[in-house]
């Protein structure tokens, strides 16, 4: 393979940069950015929405809804996206496999176009299904990017990269936050006439995406060791290092196909069996389970309290919301440009610090509102704090990990189990967020300080850092870990290892 290739050392590095600053934008904007869109351009057309469901029950039956029920019919339609987004991480692990990771991004705009479709023709067909129905697809379609893409990321980007890099898929989540708020204003599309153009606004990416990924290769990893393609492979880190593809980076890529030689792709259930892969599997479910039950998301939903309790007039507030999304905007753009110098352990467990602190705060703040005029506006202080805290560490790093602390064989299982945990968990909260603000009033963020703090002592205890190293000495040091009791080196899994020979340089494919 090396003597049919050229090893060039020659510095392109503007080359390479400027195709993958490219490829982010062109994966992310069908990808990532679906998921913070279309969790916030919901909040926009609520009333509109609402009178179209009770209007469609009085045509059709003679029936006109109380608002209980309507309500309940609304949250039905919101809260399915995350049923939907559930469905989509358990098929992103075999249609990565199967159709490799820029194709499966390709094609899973199919779910995004339908869900368009359905939402844009729902007021002329007078069905409130549809939109129902099209919460479901887009939900499968943010399911499966919020799995591929990171996944795409990772294994596209150089050692010195790959954290930045796969952490652009957060940039570009919370991005999508912002712009969902900013295209639902009522000056846009957050009218009584334009909410079915609104709610179907999210195939316009998705279209730019089909558009312009085919023009970018494949992930490398993927090509050589799930498809033993090595002329596609090195063609595809030619692209992408524009011909600036290092000996030890093939190496590494040529190792870690040693070690998964005769490999077939994992099942997430044969995880859980697998000792080799325990304390990676438990990290995984660890920090996937807290980067919902951190109450990040329900910030959204109770910011209009606060505000409200600030004495902002009740038809500015949807102005003042885009400040929350900025915040996290902003903080993963900061998190991006610290990763690859203080690593993902010290931005994980110092963002879970921080929101430990701030949601104590924010719950002092809450109890003496009554007392002191001035405590709203330190829990509004407080809300953009612990977004920003969370933007800064577990908005991006949560997806960097899964592609830096398993093997190829185990990766796309690792993301389904994630995936699967975040959107359950998604579900859940949001089904008992309500009541956990009914019944505990002020001390409704006591919950998820106690999550923070728990997660932040299992990072800084058991997750070891990752910045820099290759994915074979990452599995090396988890080894140690997983057999650490076993007490004999016999024990350990025995890794093949890729014998390094002398490069021929030529400039045939």
């Amino acid at each position: 393979f090396l003597l049919r290739h050229k090893i060039v050392l020659r510095p392109s590095t503007s080359i390479y940069l400027r195709t993958l600053a490219l490829m982010v934008p062109s994966a992310a904007i069908g990808g990532t950015l679906q998921y913070g869109y279309n969790l916030s351009i919901m909040n926009a057309p609520t009333t509109y929405v609402q009178n179209f469901i009770n209007e469609t029950f009085t045509d059709r039956w003679g029936v006109r809804l109380n608002v209980y029920q309507v309500t309940l019919v609304w949250s039905f339609i919101v809260s399915i996206f995350s049923l939907g987004g559930l469905t989509g991480a358990l098929i992103a692990g075999p249609m990565s496999i199967r159709f490799g990771r820029k194709k499966t991004l390709l094609l899973n705009n199919v779910f995004l176009m339908l869900s368009s479709l359905l939402a844009l023709t729902s007021r002329a067909a007078r069905s409130f299904e549809m939109i129902l129905l099209s919460r479901v697809l887009v939900g499968i379609n943010a399911g499966i990017s919020m799995n591929v893409q990171p996944m795409y990321f990772g294994e596209c980007a150089p050692k010195h990269l790959r954290g930045m890099l796969s952490l652009s898929s957060a940039i570009f989540t919370s991005f999508g936050v912002v712009l969902g708020q900013v295209v639902g204003l009522r000056e846009i599309l957050g009218s009584e006439s334009c909410w079915e153009y609104l709610l179907a606004s999210n195939g316009i990416p998705g279209f730019i995406q089909l558009l312009t990924l085919p023009w970018f290769p494949e992930s490398p990893r993927y090509l050589l060791i799930d498809r033993g393609d090595k002329e596609a492979c090195f063609k595809a880190l030619w692209r992408l290092r524009g011909c600036e593809v290092s000996q030890s980076e093939v190496d590494e890529i040529l190792q870690e196909k040693a070690q998964s030689e005769g490999i077939r792709p994992r099942q997430p259930w044969e995880l859980f069996r697998d000792r080799s892969v325990r304390w990676q599997l438990l990290s995984i479910i660890v920090i996937s389970s807290a980067m919902q039950l951190c109450g990040n998301d329900s910030i959204y939903f109770y910011a209009y309290y606060v505000f409200h309790q600030a004495g902002i007039p009740a038809d500015m507030i949807q102005y003042i919301t885009i400040g929350t999304g900025s915040c996290e905007f902003l903080a993963c753009i900061v998190s991006t440009l610290l990763i690859e110098r203080m690593g993902r352990k010290v931005l994980l467990m110092g963002g879970y610090i921080l929101m430990t602190v701030w949601a104590v705060v924010f719950t002092v703040a809450l109890c003496l509102e009554v007392s002191l005029a001035w405590m709203p506006y330190l829990s509004m202080a407080c809300l953009f704090t612990y977004i920003l805290s969370f933007g800064m560490g577990p908005a991006g790093v949560t997806g960097v990990l899964p592609t830096e602390i398993f093997t190829q064989a185990a990766r796309p299982a690792a993301y389904m189990i994630a995936g699967f945990l975040m959107w359950f968990c998604l579900f859940i909260l949001g089904m008992i967020f309500p009541f956990l603000v009914s019944s505990l009033g002020q001390f409704c963020f006591v919950p998820f300080s106690i999550v923070c703090l728990l997660t932040a002592l299992y990072v800084g205890l058991n997750l070891p850092e990752t910045k820099g190293k290759t994915l074979t000495v990452i599995a090396s040091e988890f080894d140690r870990m997983n057999f650490k009791k076993a007490g004999s080196a016999e024990t350990q899994p025995t890794r093949a290892l890729y014998q390094l020979g002398e490069v021929c340089q030529t400039t045939s494919f």
